[in-house]
């Protein structure tokens, strides 16, 4: 645990050297938030958000990418580092197969988000929404089978365990179970990343307790990756604070969503890991209500999605609500380590 608590500050000092000209070069750049053009989960403009977030337009977006490189770059230093002095890692899976999967879920997801948001600023008109919703759940969901089937394939993992139950072993049906766990924690992520530090804080605490975990099954190899992308998202989230001066993007939620849900189906806890993001459970659940009573009910059958926005619409001041999410997530946290060790 020390010695990856050292590599986190590593990586908070090598991403806080970095943040500020990056944000610079986003603004040379232009990419940043255009105005009253914020999609909801079905890709329509969602003009309540945009209404009460019209003052952030033109704040760079694409924070994601510089902890993406960051992270995957000092993963590769380290990692020599480590080798040349004799310090080999350990890991629960042979550690090749396992940084694969879980660089593949960092990496694509994040080209993914990458292009939807380069659509979205710089394309025509009527795509500055990004990419169509149904296009991007069809690819999240083959990234997600290709990276299901790997896990199988390669690493032999089918199986969950279910606190209090047991393990449930899931045969050739874990890959599409693999498929919906990453494309939902992808976009719960994507949903949550809607206010000012909400989504970044959320995942600073997710992260902290999957370090405890990682820590307790000696995977050191898989615990260096989660201190070095630890250390960027601290570094990121100084700047997206309210008032936020630099935004995730969909390169940054969409990865970080999906590596979530890899490394909780590798450490098969996916229930465990599920409470400690349950706020982000919240955020997709409620969009996924109302986009399901539009498209076959023809109505809302909630005033607004996703839960944050319905907060802020009753009057509930954006600062407040972020502070209190975090509150909230830390007792998730608690809660799902707790389940984490039945």
């Amino acid at each position: 645990m020390q010695i990856l608590l050292g590599f986190f500050l590593f990586s908070f000092t090598v991403n806080a050297a970095l943040i500020v000209p990056f944000i610079d070069w986003l603004y040379q750049f232009k990419f940043q938030r255009p105005s009253n053009q914020t999609a909801d989960f079905m890709g329509s403009i969602n003009t309540v958000f945009n209404k009460l977030h019209h003052k952030k337009a033109g704040t760079p977006v694409g924070g994601g990418l510089l902890i993406i490189l960051t992270t995957t770059v000092l993963f590769m230093i380290v990692s020599l580092m480590l080798h040349l002095v004799g310090a080999e890692a350990t890991s629960i899976y042979p550690i090749k197969a396992e940084m694969t999967v879980i660089f593949a879920a960092f990496i694509l997801y994040g080209l993914l988000g990458l292009y939807d948001d380069v659509v979205k600023f710089f394309g025509s008109h009527h795509k500055k929404v990004g990419i169509s919703w149904r296009a991007k759940l069809v690819m999240q969901l083959i990234l997600g089978a290709g990276i299901g089937w790997y896990l199988k394939d390669a690493l032999g993992v089918t199986i969950v365990n279910i606190p209090f139950f047991g393990v449930w072993d899931m045969g050739w049906f874990f890959v599409p179970f693999a498929a919906f766990v990453i494309t939902a924690f992808s976009n719960a992520v994507n949903i949550t990343d809607g206010l000012d530090g909400l989504a970044g804080g959320l995942l600073m605490i997710a992260l902290f307790s999957l370090i405890v975990i990682t820590a307790g099954l000696l995977d050191t190899s898989l615990g260096l990756f989660i201190a070095l992308w630890l250390g960027g998202l601290l570094a990121f989230l100084y700047f997206n604070t309210y008032p936020a001066r630099i935004f995730l993007g969909d390169v940054g939620a969409l990865s970080f969503g999906a590596t979530l849900a890899v490394i909780a189906l590798l450490l098969g806890k996916v229930v465990a890991i599920t409470v400690i993001c349950g706020l982000f459970v919240i955020e997709i659940t409620t969009s996924g209500i109302q986009m399901l009573g539009k498209r076959y009910l023809g109505r809302k059958l909630l005033p607004i999605s996703p839960f944050h926005l319905w907060l802020q619409s009753i009057g509930w001041e954006e600062s407040k609500i972020v502070t209190r999410a975090w509150l909230a997530g830390i007792i998730l946290a608690v809660f799902g380590l707790w389940l984490a060790v039945l």
